[in-house]
Parts: structure tokens; C-alpha cells; sequence
């Protein structure tokens, strides 16, 4: 099991420091436009979104980075079973290019495989560029017999192992196991014209937008590129 290390972040001269927390409804169209920025337009029909359409990230492990009141970063971990092996599925991985001499890439992946494994993960797998990643102690080592459904190159599917033996003799398809993504409704308090009859606040029963919707308001603005911050996990 290679050892998790911990990734000093030098800010630049006279810049505010960025905060890793856990994301939030309202980082969602911001994410998806950085996202759009980082892989392009098509990144929807790649092979790894197959693992997380309709699923809902691991628990504790959708993160977002911030500076100065803006998303500059964000990553996410779901469940999958490879080869019948539980295990997370690291990505996508994004950074604003602004950002990308911060250090918010190598923050992200330090908290969330630490997170991982204080919640009793035992692997995380991800499809990425090997020179970048093996930094966090992830390699091709054994995850040769693995597949995705879908095309992949095969040296950028790499594992990391947070428990020793984890991946040992894995083989198999890696097919997503996460919970399918709910939307809850709430009450929202409407405030109302007095009348003669009420100067209260009159409770409307109203249904969250769904993360979908708010994905397709992005499109609009996909016209707005940027070269990838740091090698991107699909």
C-alpha cells in the first residue's frame, strides 16, 4: 500500500488562500461551466460518465475549492464495484486556469483521498495521466485486468490502494454501485400582498430544480473555453 502524502500549497505572492469544503447546491453551475472548460462539450459522452450518470457522488467526497467567493476547483468520488471489489472512482478533476500555480489540484486530491480514507474506503481507481497522479501513489500496477464500459487507454487506468491488498487479484468490468441521485422537495416561505385578509407569509409547496435542469442553462455559456489547469481525471 503506497503511503498518502501531504501536498504543501504555495500561494503566490499577495493571493488570497482557496478553502477546500464540501459542495454545495449552489456551486453547481459554476461546476459544470469549469468542467465544460477543463474537457470540452463532448465530456458527456466520455467512457467514465457512464459510471456517473444518474448516481450520486460518495458521501463526504463531492468537494469544491474556493477563492475569493469563487469555485476555482472541484472533484468528486463515486462508488463502483471493480471486478466485484468495492471501490471509489475518483473524478472529474478540475481547476480554474487562473488558479493552476496555487496548488488547488494537488489540495483537492490530498483532502479527498484522506477523507476516503478516514470513511473506511479501501481503493480508489480513476482513468488519468500516470506522471501526474503517481504523485499520490497511484499506478497501473493492478489494475491491468480491469475494463471500462467503454473505450480507455489502458496505461491511464490507474489504483491507489488506502488499504493494504485492496486491489489484490482484481479483474473485471468496474460497473458504478452508487446511490441513484434524488432530488427532495421543500416548503418555501412566499411573501404575499396584505389583503384585508392575511399579512402573513403564506407557504408555497415548490420542487428543487434538479441538478439536470441546471446543467442545460449551461450550454449557453459553453462557448467560454480554457486550457486544462492540471492533467485532468476524466
Amino acid at each position: 500500500m503506497t503511503k498518502l502524502r501531504k501536498t504543501p500549497v504555495a500561494l503566490a505572492p499577495n493571493a488570497a488562500p482557496f478553502a477546500i469544503r464540501s459542495e454545495r447546491g449552489s456551486d453547481v453551475i459554476a461546476r459544470e461551466a469549469l468542467l465544460d472548460a477543463a474537457f470540452g462539450a463532448n465530456r458527456q459522452t466520455r467512457t467514465c460518465q457512464q459510471l456517473r450518470d444518474g448516481r450520486a457522488p460518495a458521501e463526504g467526497l463531492a468537494l469544491s475549492a474556493v477563492r475569493k467567493g469563487k469555485l476555482v476547483g472541484t472533484l468528486r468520488l463515486w462508488h463502483v464495484s471493480a471486478g466485484g471489489i468495492p471501490a471509489l472512482m475518483l473524478g472529474p478533476l478540475a481547476v480554474d486556469n487562473a488558479c493552476r500555480k496555487l496548488g488547488v489540484g494537488a489540495a483537492l486530491m490530498d483532502h479527498a483521498l484522506a477523507a476516503a480514507k478516514a470513511r473506511g474506503h479501501r481503493a480508489v481507481i480513476l482513468l488519468g495521466d500516470a506522471p501526474y497522479y503517481g504523485r499520490f501513489g497511484f499506478s497501473a500496477a493492478k489494475t491491468c485486468e480491469l475494463s471500462l464500459p467503454g473505450p480507455f487507454e489502458r496505461d491511464r487506468l490507474l489504483g491507489l490502494e488506502l488499504s493494504e491488498g485492496a486491489l489484490d487479484g482484481v479483474w473485471g468490468m468496474i460497473v458504478p454501485t452508487g446511490a441513484p441521485e434524488r432530488f427532495q422537495a421543500k416548503w418555501i416561505p412566499v411573501r404575499v400582498k396584505k389583503t384585508r385578509q392575511t399579512s402573513n407569509l403564506e407557504p408555497r409547496f415548490d420542487s428543487i430544480e434538479t441538478e439536470k435542469a441546471l446543467v442545460l442553462k449551461i450550454k449557453a455559456v459553453r462557448a467560454r473555453k480554457a486550457p486544462r489547469a492540471v492533467p485532468q481525471a476524466a
